[in-house]
């Protein structure tokens, strides 16, 4: 996988994200490795199946590298986000930035993650023990009950 920002249906491998982002003026590489949780508010979840509109997801992973960029000196940033089923402990999405210093490499890879979950076209249904839901946006604040966002849901 040549691209630094991409959505993919096989699991993700850490080092191909974080081998993105080596160079010799970091002095950081912060990865952030999101994971899919058995429990949440005290519901089982047997598994996630996570769905996008890729064209406009790698694009927005993108514009979340470019942001970076602007903010962060000689930042480099690799993002990897999974879609399809996912299990219990599967890695759903993957950070890598690396900077000349340690505090913004943190800063940065924070930076990405709410990003993400605020503007990219990710959605996931959840399977619990006692039934299954479309949960909508990632922040968790609309939901998709046919499955997926409808167009007024998707800004470019």
């Amino acid at each position: 996988m040549s691209k630094h920002f991409y959505i993919t249906k096989e699991p993700l491998d850490v080092n191909v994200v974080v081998e993105k982002v080596v160079h010799p003026h970091a002095g950081a590489i912060n990865t952030f490795i999101g994971t899919v949780r058995e429990l949440t508010n005290e519901r089982r979840t047997l598994f996630l199946e996570y769905d996008a509109y890729i064209p406009m997801a790698e694009k927005k992973l993108a514009q979340i590298g470019s942001e970076i960029n602007s903010r962060w000196n000689e930042a480099r940033v690799a993002i990897g986000h999974r879609i399809g089923r996912l299990d219990i402990s599967d890695i759903a999405v993957v950070i890598a930035v690396s900077t000349p210093h340690r505090a913004d490499s943190y800063e940065a890879s924070r930076y990405a993650i709410e990003r993400i979950k605020e503007i990219v076209p990710i959605w996931k249904k959840e399977h619990w023990e006692d039934g299954e839901k479309w949960i909508g946006d990632q922040l968790e604040k609309t939901e998709y009950p046919s499955g997926k966002p409808g167009k007024e849901n998707l800004d470019d």
